[in-house]
């Protein structure tokens, strides 16, 4: 029998305070008509409500890497981030390109009970950019998959990413591109200006980014498909992005937390947390996108949480993998860089964080308002709460964080899987000791 909940006195999207009562895995009541009879109470004062957290971009490394990341482990910083669903990158080992493969994963997911795991399909046979992958058989599959990409790499070729985008627009998928031109990032480091000729280390231009976003907003037009752009980085993209929408085509954007706080700066010290691809940017860049977030350019904030080993991590700097963790991290940069500086709502959150990810990847019964009869998923969140970040304390099974002894503000309280607590006084509950 699922637990009953009144989340009393909360404020919804950092409105008004109410009870709210959870019940029987949906919203039960609202207000008055909450009432606390046989309902475990959570004292909500100064709390704000938000629909569960969805995530366009997250690496779960499972099948594969299960020694930097799994499926359980990912979705419980997942839940511990606020998260109540994610869409699990492609590139894992086998890659998630067949039916077969996809399916696994979403049973893992489903298995491990933090979060909803929404499967990628990969765009092309073994990420190797040369022939589709099996795209209807994922869309028809369990899992369902409504999201297709290469991230990690880019689909170049433009003949084969014309092929895609015409495949998906009969089962309503996007193509999310990793846009990079790899002629002109072949053997790039860190992003190309100032700081990449100090240090001596080959840059990763800003032209390789938005020359692929330019070609693919026109392909997306040319045959009337969907098109999402993963990790925007550059305020050249922003710029292509906001022309793209204004013609009318279907391209979606998101922005990364961390290029929404660091910049190249950071690279001075040689240390491989803040290698990233894309890499980190300038401080017009990092203006640029917080611009393109608060006016609606960039539709949603995606974490690319890329969990590594200590090994692939802690080394040099050449040796070192590109990628940082971050579902755990998101809402309270979110919050440092858009909420406290007045860019954007606590109603903007639920919507960069929320709704529109979950529309843009078709995700029943996600991203919902918070409203009478809409299933419970929510995550509630202390704004006034400030914290250190330690890696070792997280619940990723990695400790690659770029944000690693930053303080940052809010704090996820509770978590809500319909209806039932993953998070709750700001402690993981283990589904597992839910269902015995």
């Amino acid at each position: 029998m699922s637990t009953t909940y009144l989340l009393r006195g909360v404020a919804p999207l950092g409105g008004d305070r109410t009870d709210v009562r959870v019940e029987d895995g949906v919203v039960a009541a609202l207000g008055a008509d909450a009432s606390s009879d046989g309902a475990t109470v959570v004292d909500g004062d100064g709390l704000v409500l938000l629909p569960g957290l969805v995530d366009l971009h997250t690496h779960l490394r499972e099948p594969g890497r299960e020694d930097a990341e799994t499926v359980a482990s990912g979705t419980r910083a997942a839940a511990a981030g606020g998260f109540t669903a994610v869409h699990a990158m492609a590139n894992t080992s086998p890659t998630q390109d067949t039916a077969g493969v996809v399916e696994q994963v979403w049973r893992l997911g489903r298995d491990a009970g933090w979060a909803d795991v929404r499967p990628v399909g990969a765009v092309t046979v073994g990420l190797a950019g040369e022939r589709l992958a099996e795209l209807q058989a994922m869309a028809r599959s369990a899992a369902a998959v409504r999201v297709f990409s290469d991230d990690g790499k880019c689909v170049h070729d433009p003949v084969l990413m014309r092929r895609a985008l015409e495949y998906v627009k009969a089962f309503d998928g996007v193509i999310a591109q990793h846009a990079q031109e790899p002629r002109l990032t072949d053997g790039a480091q860190m992003h190309e200006g100032v700081v990449s000729a100090e240090l001596g280390l080959t840059g990763w231009p800003a032209v390789a980014e938005e020359a692929i976003i330019a070609r693919d907003v026109l392909l997306a037009e040319h045959v009337g498909s969907r098109l999402h752009v993963c990790h925007l980085s550059t305020a050249g993209s922003v710029e292509i992005v906001r022309w793209a929408k204004g013609r009318g085509i279907a391209v979606t954007a998101e922005v990364t937390p961390h290029h929404l706080f660091l910049t190249d700066e950071r690279v001075r010290g040689y240390d491989p947390r803040y290698k990233v691809n894309p890499p980190l940017r300038t401080a017009e860049d990092v203006e640029a996108v917080r611009a393109g977030l608060e006016d609606g350019t960039i539709d949603v904030v995606a974490t690319d949480h890329a969990p590594h080993t200590r090994e692939d991590k802690d080394c040099e700097w050449a040796a070192a993998a590109f990628g940082m963790t971050g579902l755990e991290t998101a809402l309270s940069v979110v919050q440092a860089t858009m909420v406290d500086a007045g860019r954007l709502t606590w109603a903007d959150v639920a919507r960069v964080l929320s709704s529109t990810p979950a529309a843009i990847g078709r995700v029943a019964g996600q991203g919902r308002p918070i409203a009478v009869g809409e299933p419970a998923n929510l995550t509630l969140v202390d704004p006034a709460a400030r914290r250190t970040v330690v890696p070792a304390q997280q619940a990723t099974a990695s400790v690659n964080s770029p944000f690693a002894g930053t303080e940052l503000p809010g704090a996820v309280v509770a978590t809500f899987l319909r209806g039932r607590a993953t998070v709750l006084d700001g402690v993981l509950v283990d589904p597992a000791q839910v269902r015995a």
